[in-house]
Formats: structure tokens, sequence, C-alpha cells
């Protein structure tokens, strides 16, 4: 895939993103991280907003896992 087309998907993920619900949230963390790991395998340089949004959807992640742990 072209660096092109992978700045492409990763900005378009991150309009779907703006606004989104949690669930939405968690179900494109995995697309957003994969996009991340094809670029730095490519050996382009990921933006810092998208490597940000990353965090914060994996923090979601996490966060969601322990809302339904017993107390």
């Amino acid at each position: 895939m072209s660096s092109i087309n992978l700045y492409s998907e990763a900005e378009q993920l991150q309009e779907k993103l703006k606004g989104a619900c949690l669930n939405t949230r968690l179900a494109l963390q995995p697309s957003v991280t994969k996009v991340i790991e094809r670029m730095r395998k490519e050996g382009m340089h990921v933006p810092l907003g998208l490597r940000q949004l990353d965090a914060a959807l994996c923090e979601d992640a996490m966060e969601a896992r322990f809302d339904n742990l017993p107390v």
C-alpha cells in the first residue's frame, strides 16, 4: 500500500472517530493500531495526532474491559 493510501486511510478513521460514541471508538481502535503498524513497517512518519488518538483509544478499550469486573 502506498504512503498516500495509508495517510488517507488514517484521515478517514480520524474523521469517523470525531464525536463518535464509545462503542464506535472501541470498534475502530484495532483499525487505527493496524494503520500505525503498517506506517511504521513502511518507514513512514506517524503523525503525533494519530499516535495520540491511538493511545486514547487503547485507554478507552482498557477501561471498558475493567468496567465489567466485579469489585
